[in-house]
């Protein structure tokens, strides 16, 4: 498990605003192309892990400052997928 865990981190750290938006659109989350590029540009300079509940609740605020509180928690949604 945690060899997929460290997979779904590292592709975080690479994810590009284009392929945000096509996950995002996948499960109906509403996302401004300018909001997907910010929101991958936090995923590229800050090494998160999305299994850390700590960690990933701090990137959720930052999210939240991006775009609004709503999205925010779509996104935690989004990662919850992934979680064990």
């Amino acid at each position: 498990m945690k060899l997929v865990q460290h997979l779904i981190n590292q592709r975080a750290q690479v994810i590009t605003g284009d392929e945000l938006m096509k996950y995002a659109k996948g499960l109906s989350i509403s996302l401004k192309q300018e909001e997907a590029e910010k929101i991958a540009s936090q995923l590229r300079r800050k090494k998160v892990d999305l299994f850390n509940d700590g960690e990933r609740i701090q990137l959720l605020k930052e999210i939240a400052r991006i775009t609004n509180e709503q999205t925010a928690r779509k996104l935690n949604r989004l990662f919850s997928m992934f979680q064990p």
